[in-house]
């Protein structure tokens, strides 16, 4: 395994990769989950910038989680999860503008499961500020850039990243639907009915997969910002990025309240980006349908809270009176197996 800290190869890549003559450790950004690795932030002289972040994955030698889900099915989905992101820097990252800004990817390098990215450091490029809560301009710029990244990825084809995007989509969720039968059987019923429906949108794009306010990088004034953490890009409905989002950001109350102006806004941003690329879609069809699967991928991801952690504090009046009127509206469906 390499050593990342000492490790010669490592610094004749960064060095080669940005014109640099000198690096020095800037200290550990964080440790990946699980154990899986780190995050590490290294200073340049005499190249054309100042830093760059370099992220190490590398196959722990006993796998631990913070909430006991140590099961192989788990594992197996780190390590993709991992491919995938390298396959996102490595072919798809450049496509996106500056109103879906992320790091710029200066050398990547796999060998066996372990990967090593060489990013641009958003600190360095005008995203210094992390947010632990938001006021209005802040949300409204998280929102915006989902409007273009979705714009910029609709109807791609998710080569080489997953075929269904979001870590909690019911595929790879087995064990959290299980415990449903107990915790809320009428939603575990409904959970492959709601899953259909949103695989079933003819609106597909590339979703981020995890855009909640952490793995959002703001700009000075709040206005911009960049996003990181590709780990679960893949194709789906919109809705699902937007939803995951604004639960990140809003309690229960204001959920309920600024869920309609952020849609407006959301939409507004969306089809201005499509409108500008030449679309040749629909886009009154589409914001209808995404609309209508915007309370289905609230119950989504609820179903998975339920599953995965019952006490979550995500989980509340809002989001289980969605819940029980999307399973309402789908008595009759087919269960899961």
């Amino acid at each position: 395994m390499l050593n990342l800290r000492m490790n010669t190869h490592l610094k004749s890549m960064i060095l080669s990769c940005t014109g640099a003559t000198e690096l020095i450790e800037l200290g550990v950004i964080q440790s990946l989950w699980s154990g899986y690795g780190s995050i590490i932030r290294y200073g340049l002289k005499g190249g054309s910038m100042p830093s760059v972040v370099v992220k190490h994955v590398s196959l722990p030698a006993a796998v631990t989680h913070p909430r006991g889900w140590n099961t192989d099915l788990s594992h197996q989905r780190k390590l993709k999860s991992y491919e995938v992101e390298a396959a996102w820097y490595r072919d798809w990252s450049a496509r996106c503008g500056k109103g879906c800004r992320v790091p710029k990817c200066l050398a990547l390098e796999s060998v066996r499961h372990e990967t090593i990215m060489v990013l641009e450091d958003l600190d360095a490029s005008g995203f210094a500020l992390r947010r632990s809560s938001v006021g209005e301009a802040d949300l409204h710029a998280c929102i915006s850039w989902l409007g273009h990244f979705h714009a910029t990825f609709m109807g791609a084809d998710p080569t080489g990243l997953w075929a269904q995007g979001t870590y909690w989509h019911l595929d790879t969720r087995p064990d959290e639907l299980a415990i449903l039968a107990k915790e809320d059987p009428a939603l575990k019923d409904a959970a492959c009915a709601i899953d259909q429906k949103l695989k079933a949108s003819p609106y597909q794009t590339l979703v981020h997969g995890d855009a909640k306010l952490a793995n959002f990088c703001f700009s000075e004034d709040g206005s911009l910002v960049a996003a990181v953490d590709f780990q679960y890009i893949g194709a789906g409905c919109g809705m699902k990025d937007v939803v995951y989002l604004i639960g990140s950001c809003l309690d229960e109350l204001a959920c309920e309240r600024e869920e309609s102006a952020l849609l407006d806004l959301y939409f507004a941003v969306l089809r201005g980006a499509l409108t500008a690329q030449g679309t040749d879609l629909d886009l009154d069809a589409l914001e209808r349908d995404w609309r209508a699967l915007y309370p289905l991928a609230c119950t989504d991801f609820h179903r998975f809270l339920k599953g995965w952690s019952p006490g979550h504090w995500k989980i509340n009046g809002y989001s289980e009176r969605l819940a029980r009127e999307v399973v309402t509206s789908l008595q009759g469906a087919a269960p899961c197996d």
